[in-house]
């Protein structure tokens, strides 16, 4: 069985920031993209073992949006 959750991914001045707001206190944060899709997969992985969930991960492509405060020049 396989369940799709919400990632959210925001940029800041300090890189990235990620939450999951289906799993209350799963959040990482990365210097950069590839870094903080990384962290965010293994704290879900993590979560799924810590809250005995039996559901596995499965890729999607990631979104994006980035305020426009935070655009890179």
């Amino acid at each position: 069985m396989s369940y799709k959750v919400s990632v959210i991914i925001e940029k800041d001045n300090d890189g990235y920031y990620s939450y999951c707001p289906d799993l209350p206190g799963c959040q990482t944060q990365g210097d950069n993209l590839n870094e903080v899709v990384s962290n965010i997969k293994e704290a879900i992985e993590l979560y799924i073992v810590t809250e005995n969930i039996d559901f596995s991960i499965v890729s999607s492509s990631a979104e994006t949006e980035q305020d426009s405060s935070h655009s890179e020049q």
